[in-house]
């Protein structure tokens, strides 16, 4: 791992910007937050090239921290390796009734972030596809497939997180019913 990354700042960084996505989504308890990331990115190597379990680590960790406080649900998106399916608890496979897919992801195969999240989870699964209301792609790994129909941007303060780019997003209901409609 590269010597130039500061671990605490990493974590500290992440924390914010997800703190700030949340507030920013008006995430409420029970939402799915999905994160897709590249350790690879982060570090400056092009993704899945060069990335860190210890790394991701940290980054599983205090992420699923921040979603813990805000009762939120962690899904952690693998690499295109898996078809990007997603780790998350299988509290919230049954509640949402996701599709279990057999896999289990690892550094290469699935990308160090995933395999950080289905090592630490109590009950790991790994899920075809989910409906996510809010999310963060770290290092440019595609999470749109797994939002809510209508994403929508969110311009975050921090534009990378070490030397990857950092996008948000949140989700809205479709507006419907044409120019009678009313919308609040």
């Amino acid at each position: 791992m590269s010597e130039s990354i500061d671990l605490e700042k990493i974590a500290q960084e992440i924390a914010e910007d997800a703190e700030e996505l949340i507030g920013v989504a008006q995430a409420r308890p029970g939402q799915v937050f999905v994160v897709g990331c590249s350790s690879s990115e982060v570090l400056g190597n092009r993704i899945g090239t060069g990335g860190s379990m210890k790394l991701a680590k940290v980054l599983y960790t205090t992420l699923h921290k921040v979603c813990r406080k805000h009762k939120l649900i962690l899904a952690a998106q693998c690499c295109e390796h898996l078809n990007r399916a997603l780790v998350v608890d299988r509290k919230a496979m049954e509640k949402f009734g996701w599709q279990q897919v057999t896999v289990r992801p690892v550094e290469h195969a699935g990308g160090a972030f995933a395999a950080n999240a289905y090592n630490e989870l109590k009950n790991p699964v790994v899920v075809e596809e989910i409906q996510a209301d809010l999310g963060l792609d770290i290092g440019q790994t595609l999470i749109g497939m797994h939002l809510k129909r209508v994403a929508v941007p969110v311009r975050l303060s921090r534009k990378k997180l070490g030397n990857a780019i950092l996008t948000a997003a949140r989700t809205r209901p479709p507006l419907i019913g044409g120019e009678r409609a009313v919308y609040k």
